[in-house]
């Protein structure tokens, strides 16, 4: 053997690890549906606080515009104010100033300014 070189022997003795003390238990994996119920409170709690008010905005949005009738003075998604002559399905016609009518979707109405007046005839 040549002096340069380690006996085979002394390096596979200074590869080998020290004992280990005995294994601790591995912690305890939640099982499934102990993950899925935070994840289910979570979106209940967004449901009532997020999508149910603005439903009911939206429904009371519609009854608003649905029991809307000539007379009534309203400002619209433009930002224009005008009265309506005449209501019809799916529109109004708004008087925005004395003798310009104007054709506008139901939908764009977003507020009542005034109650409703009976128009005179």
């Amino acid at each position: 053997m040549n002096e340069t070189q380690a006996p085979a022997a002394a390096t596979t003795a200074t590869t080998t690890q020290p004992a280990e003390a005995p294994a601790t238990a591995a912690p305890q994996q939640q099982s499934g549906f102990g993950m899925l119920v935070p994840m289910l409170l979570i979106l209940a709690i967004f449901y009532f606080m997020m999508i149910r008010p603005q439903q009911r905005r939206e429904k009371e949005r519609r009854k608003m515009i649905e029991n809307l009738r000539a007379g009534a003075k309203v400002v619209f998604a433009g930002g224009f104010i005008g009265t309506i002559v005449e209501a019809t399905e799916k529109t109004f016609r708004i008087e925005t100033a004395p003798g310009n009518v104007v054709e506008v979707l139901r939908s764009a109405v977003s507020n009542i300014v005034e109650a409703e007046k009976p128009v005179a005839k």
